[in-house]
């Protein structure tokens, strides 16, 4: 139970569901509730199973070419560091798409791939930082335990966008700024703790 919610705690903080809905509101604003509620759902299992596959398949990609696992949280930690930073500074989606891509994405008929499954929500931040635990626990039902709650993950998801127009009439921008900034300085400590962990497991695999 401990490694569940750990585990739960920290994907969540990275893939920060409350900081898509602006986006998901903008990019849906002339859909019909019931093409709304069908994109959220979609949203959800393609965030699931892009995770699910960088999970199970991440460490086999790694050693394709040629990537350590301590070089990867090095690398990890950075990026969850800059989600965290950006965080803070309440600027929640804009440093995972930019303008060019949300343009094209107001043109799209579907956007629940991508933009949204990827890389609003399933970015290299949450897949490193599967990758990251993969390898952590060696052990198989703690991956079970682990992939169970990207599922749980992703019905997170779905409900978040599935009522995010009345999560963003509650709170408005200022309250899902307030819940980012609070969500930053947590992925900020995540990501710190990836590139010490990083450091130290390459400063033993080196030296």
């Amino acid at each position: 139970m401990t490694l569940a919610i750990t585990i739960l705690a920290s994907l969540f903080s990275v893939v920060n569901p409350l900081g898509a809905i602006p986006m998901f509101l903008s990019l849906t604003a002339d859909d019909t509730p019931e093409e709304r509620n069908r994109t959220s759902l979609l949203t959800s299992i393609y965030f699931v199973l892009i995770l699910m596959s960088f999970f199970w398949a991440g460490t086999y990609i790694l050693g394709f070419f040629g990537v350590s696992i301590p070089a990867l949280r090095g690398a990890g930690g950075l990026v969850i560091m800059m989600s965290g930073f950006a965080l803070l500074s309440g600027d929640t989606s804009k440093r995972r798409i930019g303008d060019k891509v949300k343009a094209e994405a107001m043109e799209k008929e579907d956007i629940s791939f991508t933009p949204m499954a990827m890389p609003l929500l399933s970015g290299p931040g949450s897949i490193s930082l599967l990758i990251g635990y993969f390898s952590e626990y060696p052990d198989m039902n703690n991956k079970l335990i682990i992939a169970s709650i990207i599922a749980v993950t992703g019905i997170i998801i779905y409900i978040v966008l599935r009522f995010s127009p009345l999560l963003f009439k509650i709170l408005g921008r200022s309250g899902l700024k307030a819940v980012a900034r609070i969500m930053g300085f947590i992925v900020l400590a995540i990501g710190l703790e990836y590139i010490v962990s990083g450091v130290i497991d390459l400063v033993k695999l080196y030296w």
